[in-house]
């Protein structure tokens, strides 16, 4: 007798859980429950389960839409990456090499602001405002030496003087951006006025792939 009297909430509710056939054997209390009420009026017990059943379907039918976008997505990224590698493999010379680049993130990947920082590595000498060629040792790049030495990408917010050493006087417009850095061969930097468009939530694993097809590339072409 104790055994019932020491029973709590939880004790019957896990009971049921156990016993899912419970109340098929004791139909006259399935109709003495009293069932959560909606729009003031009690439901029944099926109805309430089939309510339940909808409502966790429509949770996967959301959760079913996000996975297909996602990778619908990245489907899309994968074709400009494939698009990126094909330019860089035709570029027959280091010049040709840095114009896929560019090109390649103005056109596949539909970027609003792009620059492409060169360190140590021949210069061009291409009056384009997309192309910082600088020293190795310059003391400007100070403010990129940990982002370089980490060798990840950053998204997000930038600080103003990186804003300013990459945009210049377009770094107002730049309401979000990442910077990816390629090795000792530079970096580049892609800004956007669309604040959501880079932040620091953002997967990376396609922008870490971009920058060592770029590193490969770049020199690769700079050594012939």
């Amino acid at each position: 007798m104790s055994d019932y009297l020491d029973m709590n909430p939880d004790h019957v509710a896990g009971f049921l859980r156990r016993h899912a056939n419970f109340l098929a054997d004791y139909p006259d209390l399935a109709l003495a429950l009293v069932m959560p009420r909606e729009a003031g009026a009690a439901t029944s017990l099926t109805n309430y389960q089939l309510e339940v059943l909808r409502e966790k379907n429509r949770s996967l039918s959301h959760r079913l839409r996000d996975l297909v976008t996602v990778a619908e997505e990245n489907q899309a990224l994968v074709g400009r990456v494939h698009q990126l590698a094909l330019r860089l493999l035709r570029a027959g010379s280091f010049r040709d090499t840095v114009l896929a680049v560019a090109a390649s993130l103005r056109e596949d990947f539909h970027t609003d602001l792009v620059r492409v920082c060169l360190t140590g590595l021949p210069r061009l000498q291409i009056d384009e405002p997309w192309l910082i060629e600088i020293d190795a040792d310059a003391p400007a790049l100070s403010a990129f030496a940990e982002l370089r030495a980490q060798r990840e990408p950053v998204c997000g917010r930038l600080r103003a003087e990186k804003l300013e050493f990459l945009f210049g006087e377009l770094s107002d417009e730049v309401a979000s951006a990442v910077v990816l850095p390629f090795g000792k061969a530079g970096f580049l930097g892609i800004g956007s006025a669309d604040a959501n468009r880079f932040h620091p939530g953002m997967g990376t694993v396609f922008l870490r792939q971009i920058a060592e097809l770029i590193e490969t590339a770049l020199l690769a072409a700079a050594a012939r």
